[in-house]
């Protein structure tokens, strides 16, 4: 058993490319998920679960076929299963990702965006 709290901050220190969520812990199926965004993303959905998008650090917005949400630092979203969304961060911003294992970060979108999956740090 490891008795050692997850530092956030170290974690994305480790790491400086945008779109690419990293795993640092486990709950049952759930992974937690960091990553940095900046700029467009892609149109995409996930039709078998939801996503929990929390902001660490930063603002983003994510934008919906019909309206968007903005997230500012220690706000969070969940977008539900099935909902085609696209997010996007005019600066580059800190993002923690909370959905289940193996769910790749396009989606069915599959594209130069498309990030390796299940990468621990």
């Amino acid at each position: 058993m490891d008795y050692h709290p997850i530092n956030l901050n170290e974690k994305l220190s480790k790491f400086t490319e945008h779109w690419s969520p990293k795993v640092i812990g486990e709950m049952n199926d759930y992974q937690f998920k960091l990553v940095k965004i900046q700029g467009d993303f892609v149109w995409h959905k996930h039709n078998e679960t939801d996503e929990v998008c929390i902001v660490l650090d930063g603002e983003m917005a994510i934008e919906f076929r019909d309206g968007e949400v903005k997230l500012s630092k220690g706000e969070m979203y969940v977008i539900p299963k099935g909902v085609e969304h696209k997010t996007y961060a005019e600066k580059e911003s800190h993002i923690m990702l909370v959905e289940p294992r193996g769910v790749v970060n396009t989606g069915e979108t599959e594209g130069e965006l498309t990030a390796e999956n299940d990468v621990w740090i």
